[in-house]
This record gives C-alpha cells, structure tokens and sequence, in this order.
C-alpha cells in the first residue's frame, strides 16, 4: 500500500495539470461519462421530486385535516406509521430493500426503482414542513373561508396551501438540494450517476482528485442554479403579497 501511494504521488507530480484535465475527460471522451451520469442524477431527482411532494402534500392534508378535526384517524395512524419508518431508518438501507426485495424479481429499470425509493423517503420530510405550513395559518382563516361557503377542500386550496407554500418554500428548497445529493448513492444499485461515474474515471486515470472535483462542482451548479430559481419566485411570491 505505501509502495502504491508512493507511486501514486510520482505519478501525479510528473503531470502537468493539462495533461490530467486531458487524461481524465478528454482521452477516450471520458467526459461523456460525467455527463451521462448528469442525466441519470438529474433524471431520479425529478421523479423522486414529483413523487415526493404527491406524497408529501396528500400525507400532510391528512394528518393536519386529523388535528383540526379529529377525523381521518385510522389514515392518519397510516401517515404516523410511515413517517416514523421512513424518516427512523437510512436512505440506503430503503433504496436497497426497494431494489432487492419489493422489485427483486422485477424488470423494472433501476432509474425508475432509485426514482420511487427516493421520493418516498422524500415525501416523509415533505409531509412534516408542509403540516407545518399549514398549521401555522390562524384558524380564523379557515373560518372565514368557511364562512364564505366554501367546502373544507376549497378552502384549503384557496386559502390556506397558498399561504402555507410561501411559509414553507425555503424549508421545501432545502429538501430539494437535500434530494439532489442523496441521489448519489444510487450507484449501490447499479446504476451509474455522477457520482459513481467520477469513480469509473478514477478507476481508469489512478486520479482521485480530478474526476471527483468535477463531479463536486456540477452538483454544486446544479444547487446554485436551483437556489437562484427559487429565489426567485420566493422574491415574486413576496411581492405579489404587497
């Protein structure tokens, strides 16, 4: 091992940063590789997001319907129940039961199984911030739009979520760039994301630093560019409240 880090420092001291930039994307177009496993990363992100927050929203009208009323209480002892396995146990240990046991004698492909294993790990941490969006409303708003004589359901699509989304968005941007980087580990399933992809490079030049540089900075593009999106319509959501 000594004898393999000694060589391996030579080897890196003797190259020039062009010949490594070389080595490590542009020989045998390596970096198709990376962007390869872009696709794959920016793919599970999107239908691990949309699952998310389909699970996340639904499981978090229940449990807030429950509190302001009391009702729904066998579903919402579903919606307890699965939080506390989702968010008690790792993300892993769930991308692998998914991939080995509840689709092991599938032929589903990975993407679509990391996709699913994701956002139901997701929709867990949605469900809770959006709840408490939604409890942070004052009942008087509830009221008034009852009063109004709209059904519950109206009033939470009218009044209420449109409040609790502005309250809750930065916590929900949060979770997205969460999402984003748990998606690297999707690589134990057989699937090859940016992360897993640097690791081939690596596997081939003998250089660590270059390939996983370059994944670091396209996830660290891909958060940028979704912070300054949300941003922005946070900054337009603000504004319109005016």
């Amino acid at each position: 091992m000594e004898g393999f880090t000694k060589v391996y420092g030579a080897l890196l001291a003797s190259n020039s940063f062009a010949d490594r930039f070389y080595q490590n994307f542009i020989e045998d177009n390596r970096w198709l590789t990376l962007l390869n496993g872009l696709k794959v990363t920016v793919i599970v992100t999107l239908e691990a997001l949309l699952i998310g927050i389909i699970i996340g929203f639904i499981v978090a009208i229940i449990r807030s319907y429950h509190d302001k009323t009391g009702k729904f209480k066998i579903l919402n002892v579903i919606c307890k129940i699965y939080l506390t396995i989702i968010r008690g146990t790792p993300s892993m240990i769930q991308i692998l039961i998914m991939y080995l046991v509840v689709f092991g004698s599938s032929s589903l492909n990975s993407i679509i199984i990391g996709g699913i294993a994701f956002g139901i790990n997701s929709g867990a941490y949605v469900a809770e911030i959006v709840r408490s969006g939604i409890m942070s409303i004052p009942e008087g708003q509830t009221e008034a739009g009852r009063s109004l004589g709209l059904s519950y359901a109206q009033t939470m699509r009218l009044i209420i979520m449109p409040q609790a989304f502005k309250n809750v968005l930065p916590a929900l941007v949060n979770e997205m760039i969460v999402l984003i980087k748990e998606t690297a580990i999707i690589g134990y399933i057989g699937e090859q994301d940016l992360t897993k992809a640097a690791m081939i490079i690596q596997s081939r030049t003998f250089d660590a630093l270059m390939p996983l540089v370059a994944a670091a900075v396209i996830y660290l593009a891909l958060i940028s560019l979704l912070t300054f999106f949300m941003n922005k319509l946070e900054r337009r959501l603000r504004t319109n409240e005016r």
